[in-house]
């Protein structure tokens, strides 16, 4: 089998490889503008397991991979940081220690999507970016508003309010501007509602995702998120690894005795942390345990804590349900601890 450790950069890549049949080792700087990237990996014949870490703009380069039936191992980039004991940081030190790692079979080796599950991601990114720019449109419009001393916030998006904003005597630059914003804010409107159908076929389509649905508060974007991101949640032993995950938990910087909790960490799926919180303030509207517990939190903490508590708990819900298959309200009763059985024994 040939072993290769690829130090990966948008344009260009570090190799360091072993032959493990003859002990032959070297390394090599391919591009990826010329070709030479996708020559050098054609041309290798047999077993073929290369390791990289887990960066942007790489899609193509794994798809190449897989499509010569090469085995392609993706690491978890900050634990192959940390293993590297050496300061001296170059693009060969890198690579060497990608090898290193795979060889000894340390290989922090990660969870990655199928090419289906890729795809469906970015039906998601692409709404979520989508409404973005709507919001700094509808914005700019508040601005307007705003310039011309009418402040009504929310309403403005009201059938009364637009028509004030329409019939503001505005300079001919300014009522321009007002008209193409409108003028964006309608074809975004057009797409969005386009891309949220198809969200809600793709979630009608897939098992987990409507089993999520029962849930009060959790739609079809934030459990076809849940879905994508968490992949097979067999791989998470605990509700609590699960929070982790996602960066829900609060760092902390304990010594002495003394325990120092401080904001949440904010690893991972940021833009599955953020719809989490959105749907955390649905769920406490419309379930009344998160309600209850909310309400509790804001006694004593800021409300942007008790959100994130929600959101918290909301994940472990989730987690908990696509583990055990079990729909809401059946799922309230299942307890985020190892102490529990994930799996009913039948007494047959």
């Amino acid at each position: 089998m040939i072993i290769i450790g690829c130090d990966f950069h948008p344009s260009w890549q570090m190799i360091s490889w072993l032959d493990t049949e003859t002990g032959e080792t070297g390394e090599r700087k391919l591009m990826h503008a010329t070709g030479e990237a996708r020559q050098v990996y054609s041309g290798l014949v047999g077993a073929v397991r290369v390791g990289l870490e887990s960066t942007g703009n790489s899609h193509w380069f794994v798809d190449l991979l897989m499509e010569l039936g090469h085995e392609v191992w993706i690491g978890d980039a900050a634990r192959i940081r940390a293993s590297q004991v050496r300061k001296q940081k170059t693009d060969r030190r890198d690579a060497a220690h990608i090898l290193d790692l795979l060889v000894k079979e340390g290989f922090p080796r990660i969870w990655t999507p199928s090419s289906e599950e890729k795809d469906l991601r970015q039906l998601l990114i692409h709404r979520y970016k989508l409404v973005l720019i709507r919001a700094q449109v509808k914005n700019e419009l508040q601005h307007l508003a705003m310039n011309q001393g009418v402040t009504k916030r929310q309403k403005l998006w009201s059938k009364t309010g637009e028509k004030v904003l329409r019939e503001l005597p505005l300079a001919p630059w300014a009522g321009r501007r007002r008209e193409d914003l409108f003028k964006v804010r309608g074809m975004l409107d057009e797409q969005i509602a386009l891309l949220d159908v198809a969200v809600k076929e793709a979630a009608e389509k897939n098992e987990k995702a409507r089993l999520l649905m029962t849930q009060p508060g959790v739609g079809p974007v934030t459990s076809m998120a849940f879905v994508l991101t968490m992949g097979d949640v067999q791989r998470f032993r605990r509700g609590k690894h699960v929070a982790s995950y996602l960066g829900l938990i609060p760092r902390e910087h304990s010594s002495g005795g003394h325990q120092r909790l401080h904001s949440i960490s904010k690893q991972g799926n940021r833009f599955l942390r953020m719809l989490l919180v959105e749907a955390a303030q649905s769920a406490v509207r419309y379930d009344p345990e998160f309600r209850r517990e909310y309400l509790h939190r804001c006694h004593g903490k800021p409300r942007g804590v008790a959100k994130v508590a929600a959101a918290r708990k909301l994940a472990v819900r989730l987690y908990w349900m696509l583990r055990t298959n079990t729909a809401y309200p059946g799922v309230v009763r299942v307890e985020s601890s190892s102490r529990v059985p994930v799996v009913v024994r039948s007494n047959g």
